[in-house]
């Protein structure tokens, strides 16, 4: 872990000769005043960086120097909350003061002001010592401690359990001796990991996408370990777990790629030391394309402070993987990965945690790079995650999927929107997959959606890579003529001619051959990402006017490498 260790004394020589940015109230209002959340949210993380990297520096460094981790420690008690601003109900519902707000990134930095006074013990001033102590009880620990009232997370059966409960149970049993009041703090947060896993099916699979089972389940598993170390109880032995812990490599696109269904990211990094316990405790591989280990040094204090502790796990990453296909018939994704080529589809509902209205979405990729496209989270405003504005953004709504668009009418949400599976069938080179996906429409006169996904995989026989071939066949019944429009989504632009659609990438591309009947034009959409940043998108819409009755629509995909596609497409 040389370079880990290197990249930890760098960044804690810049905290060092950088002061830590103010929160100015200018920057806290801005999500009420315009929707902003990365305005403040910003200066808040550069804020806890901060600290992380010189607090990390006791773990590589007992001679560390500490006045600059004092000051940090300092600024941080003085803060308004430790809350964000978009989590204002955490305190407000329980007619609390701000300072009394414990939300995901409250208890994270009680677990980092935790342990970091743990660690450092006596070095630290007794004065900081002493003040970083009442902080943590009074912002966190006593919530838990001395309020019966159950907190709002408490009953969320996804990633704000886990790492509520576990950061803020990591907290208490850092700077608690054994008595009462730690007995109520860890029983509750132990409460709360049993909650976080009833979210998850037998399959073991995360709806909320794999950077969400990241965030999560290292949280479930670091609270876990320490919960063994102190009382000897093994929440890794519960009969969920080692299912949730394949997660990653289930649905893995190859190249480090995963789908990014709901409000995930194609490339999220999981942390090398939670790989590494995975594969030591439950002999469980991290696919090592998406182990992060290299010298960036997280913000968050429990990765970085156990990979330190436990390692990193063996890499093979030189190794080309079997191909391989999964479908997770809780969670309702199927995915197939070759050599070269990666297909991934999903049913499920549109009542899910952190839900996109995506009911029959499909992914494409080849040779790392992602060809149609999930666009992942959208940048989290004021609106995005309330059930009356959330689908109005492109990101969440249907719009932004690659899924058809009825009479006018995009998917609806809910939890009674859900998908029937038809038909399943495995194959030596592919999957066959049927979804009804007539439940997502509220339109009158639909009577039957029916999305079918033949997926072919084609050796590497020209020397060019393996290639791969989808027939998407969608099957409409209606009572009335209706308009139908096909949607295909991807950041790259689509290239039109001859009957073709081509979207060229740097090594790969996708090609669709156009039906007959279909009236074609691409939409580009200028957007911004999960960070804010300017993306741009652009939407293939395929309409076709329909006659009552049944029709077939069918769509042709042919991916691999550049040459390769031209030449299987001739």
């Amino acid at each position: 872990m040389r370079d880990l260790s290197e990249g930890i004394r760098a960044a804690a020589d810049a905290a060092r000769s950088t002061p830590l940015p103010p929160l100015p109230f200018s920057a806290y209002r801005r999500f009420d005043d315009d929707g902003d959340r990365l305005a403040y949210e910003e200066l808040y993380f550069r804020r806890r960086a901060h600290v992380t990297a010189l607090a990390a520096e006791a773990l590589i460094d007992e001679a560390a120097p500490l006045d600059a981790l004092a000051d940090a420690l300092w600024a941080v008690c003085d803060e308004y909350t430790w809350a964000l601003p978009a989590h204002e109900m955490h305190a407000t519902r329980l007619d609390r003061g701000m300072d009394r707000c414990l939300d995901l990134f409250a208890a994270l930095t009680a677990h980092l002001l935790a342990e970091t006074v743990q660690l450092y013990g006596e070095r630290l001033d007794p004065r900081v010592a002493r003040r970083v102590r009442d902080q943590v009880d009074h912002r966190v620990l006593s919530l838990l401690a001395d309020d019966e009232r159950p907190l709002l997370w408490e009953d969320w059966a996804h990633n704000w359990a886990a790492v509520c409960g576990g950061a803020a149970g990591l907290a208490a049993l850092a700077l608690w001796p054994p008595g009462p009041r730690l007995t109520r703090v860890v029983d509750r947060c132990r409460a709360a990991q049993l909650t976080y896993l009833s979210g998850f099916g037998d399959d073991g699979g995360c709806a909320e996408g794999v950077d969400y089972w990241v965030f999560g389940f290292a949280h479930f598993v670091y609270f876990a370990e320490e919960l063994r170390a102190a009382t000897g109880e093994d929440l890794l032995a519960h009969p969920k777990v080692a299912a949730v812990a394949r997660f990653p490599s289930a649905v893995h696109l190859g190249g480090g790629l995963f789908p990014a269904f709901s409000d995930a990211a194609e490339r999220p990094r999981v942390p090398a030391g939670l790989a590494a316990l995975l594969e030591r405790r439950l002999g469980v591989r991290v696919p090592a394309e998406a182990v992060e280990t290299g010298a960036a040094v997280a913000r968050d204090w429990g990765d970085i402070s156990r990979t330190l502790r436990w390692g990193t796990p063996r890499l093979d990453s030189g190794l080309r993987p079997a191909p391989t296909t999964t479908h997770l018939p809780d969670l309702a994704w199927t995915v197939d990965r070759g050599a070269d080529v990666a297909f991934a589809a999903k049913g499920g509902h549109n009542g899910e945690p952190h839900n996109h209205n995506d009911l029959g979405q499909f992914v494409l990729a080849a040779h790392g790079e992602v060809l149609l496209a999930d666009l992942g989270g959208g940048e989290y405003r004021n609106g995005y995650f309330d059930d009356a504005t959330r689908y109005t953004y492109l990101h969440t709504s249907s719009r932004g999927h690659s899924v058809p668009r009825v009479a006018s009418r995009e998917q609806s949400a809910g939890g009674e929107r859900g998908a029937r599976l038809m038909r399943h069938q495995l194959r030596s080179d592919g999957v066959d997959l049927t979804l009804d996906i007539a439940g997502a429409y509220e339109v009158p006169g639909l009577t039957a959606l029916r999305r079918g996904f033949a997926w072919r995989r084609d050796g590497d026989s020209d020397g060019d890579g393996e290639s791969g071939e989808l027939l998407l066949v969608d099957e409409v019944e209606t009572g009335r003529p209706m308009r139908v429009e096909e949607v295909f989504v991807s950041r790259l632009r689509p290239e039109a001619r001859a009957g073709h659609v081509t979207w060229r990438g740097v090594v790969a591309q996708a090609r669709l051959a156009l039906p007959d009947g279909g009236t074609a034009h691409v939409e580009e959409v200028e957007t911004t990402d999960h960070e804010g940043a300017p993306d741009t998108v652009f939407l293939l819409r395929v309409g076709f006017d329909l006659p009552a009755g049944r029709s077939g629509l069918s769509f042709r995909f042919t991916v691999g490498g550049v040459s390769g596609v031209i030449a299987g497409a001739q």
